[in-house]
């Protein structure tokens, strides 16, 4: 299968410190790959180094075989990259569907604005029965809902959720990957990184394990059951 995204000897950080290092991976097109590891070693910046939000100091990012690094963040979102950052960072006074709507501001995603909002209303029934509800009157996991399919509404090539069951009662979890498991089914490609690497082992096509910035193991989802010295090494299971 092609890659989606392909990264190349990477290094980026901030500041003075250096997070990320020498760090190479691929995405295949239509996957989802879990990036997992210790908190504090990497995964954030590397979401934030492929969205352009962090520039990388070496080493190239390639989306669908065109180099993005060293484009600004929106020319990258343009490009088919989406980023959903930790918690939902909604727009509280607007309504859930004028929040969902501020996914599909770029031109390109603006023509296909109906289609999308049906297909997340499809994926997310929910948000639909609270459309015309004001976005800081939602629960927590509504709330993270809303910033999924507000993600989804940018009609982008690859889609990146930074811990989105975070802080959720295991009720929401669960609904969460209902969601990832249909996200999964849509061909979309998707890197999801998440404190539970078991969780994210089991619905990943692949998982990436990082530890102070590099990359320490990389394989199939199933694959990270048989591999207790990594689970206790590295995260401590």
């Amino acid at each position: 299968m092609p890659s989606e995204l392909s990264i190349r000897n990477m290094r980026a950080g901030y500041a003075s410190q250096i997070v990320l290092r020498d760090l190479s991976l691929e995405v295949e097109r239509g996957s989802l790959t879990a990036l997992i590891g210790p908190n504090g070693h990497g995964k954030t910046t590397l979401l934030r180094a492929i969205s352009g939000l962090v520039r990388p100091r070496a080493g190239e990012i390639h989306l669908a075989g065109r180099r993005i690094d060293g484009l600004r963040p929106e020319a990258i979102v343009a490009n088919g990259v989406v980023h959903v950052p930790q918690g939902d960072l909604l727009f509280p006074e607007m309504t859930v569907l004028e929040n969902l709507r501020m996914g599909s501001y770029l031109p390109a995603a603006a023509r296909h604005e109906r289609q999308r909002l049906d297909e997340v209303f499809a994926l997310l029934p929910k948000l639909r029965d609270r459309r015309h509800q004001i976005a800081s009157t939602l629960s927590g996991g509504e709330r993270r809902m809303v910033g999924i399919g507000r993600g989804l509404m940018a009609s982008g090539r690859i889609l990146m959720l930074d811990e989105p069951s975070l802080g959720l009662a295991p009720i929401v979890i669960e609904q969460i990957y209902e969601v990832l498991a249909a996200l999964r089914r849509t061909g979309l490609s998707v890197i999801l990184v998440e404190e539970n690497a078991m969780r994210a082992a089991g619905i990943a096509d692949r998982v990436h394990l990082l530890d102070h910035g590099r990359l320490i193991w990389a394989g199939a989802g199933a694959e990270l059951a048989g591999r207790p010295e990594l689970l206790e090494t590295y995260l401590g299971a």
